[in-house]
């Protein structure tokens, strides 16, 4: 049988076809306007890449999550991206205790059990501080390609500017100052990774953090965050191989325990 997740997320949207215990592939493609037709194409590329036939009727059971989740309408049930990010992390990190997310829109963190299980969450998803939104306009404002590209110029940065202002806003404000006094484009990405990093460890304080703790989502791809969280948490921080597909991967494992 052939089961599939779907995540659509706010920014991209991530389909997992998975069989036999096994991932058969995966696609991850921007959201976009049309939220349905994102899911579909995603879904259908999926399957191009696992290597089965371009039609969802081959697909035995899916489950949508992720924030545009009820506009799969393909799909059998719709469950929770965090019981489904807690799902997807342990079968890839069977240790894992602790997820930090960071995705286009929200930060989350989750502490899960030695199944998998949920035992509790806080969520960020009132404000773009602390998300990959904010990264983004940080990376318009210094000219860089893509949040990826900062981590590494982040850490040349041997002076991290401190960026204060919670709001993404305000904080724009900041870092064009600050660039307006000459501070290297390496600290001032620095500075910025530190804020982002503060943020999301605030938040993520209210649970018990404990290791494995597993870094998902788009913004895991940036080492430079990832060495800032590190340094907040003080304690090492896991990165899958493919970070943005947690939800979707936990959305298929899902879907192949409801038949």
């Amino acid at each position: 049988m052939i089961f599939a997740g779907v995540d659509v997320g706010a920014a991209t949207a991530k389909t997992v076809i998975f069989s036999n215990n096994s991932i058969l592939g995966y696609s991850i493609i921007p959201t976009g306007y049309n939220v349905k037709l994102a899911a579909e194409r995603v879904t259908l590329e999926a399957m191009e890449r696992a290597g089965i036939s371009k039609s969802l009727d081959e697909l035995d059971y899916v489950i949508s999550t992720g924030y545009g989740r009820n506009a799969v309408t393909f799909a059998n049930k719709s469950v929770t991206e965090i019981i489904c990010h807690a799902k997807g992390a342990h079968f890839m990190v069977p240790e894992t205790r602790t997820i930090v997310d960071i995705g286009g829109q929200d930060s989350k963190a989750i502490e899960v059990d030695e199944k998998g299980n949920v035992r509790d969450f806080v969520m960020n998803d009132k404000c773009a501080a602390g998300t990959g939104r904010f990264l983004e306009v940080m990376a318009d404002v210094l000219e860089v390609g893509s949040i990826d590209s900062m981590g590494p110029m982040s850490l040349k940065g041997g002076s991290p500017c401190n960026i204060s202002s919670t709001c993404t806003i305000f904080a724009e404000s900041e870092v064009v100052s600050l660039r307006a006094e000459g501070r290297s484009r390496e600290d001032l990405i620095a500075g910025v990774h530190r804020a982002v990093a503060s943020r999301v460890a605030v938040m993520a304080k209210r649970l018990k953090i404990k290791p494995e703790v597993i870094f998902t989502g788009g913004v895991a791809k940036n080492i430079g965050v990832k060495r800032a969280l590190e340094e907040e948490f003080a304690m090492d921080i896991s990165v899958p191989e493919e970070p943005q597909i947690m939800g979707a991967l936990g959305a298929a494992l899902l879907a192949a325990t409801a038949t």
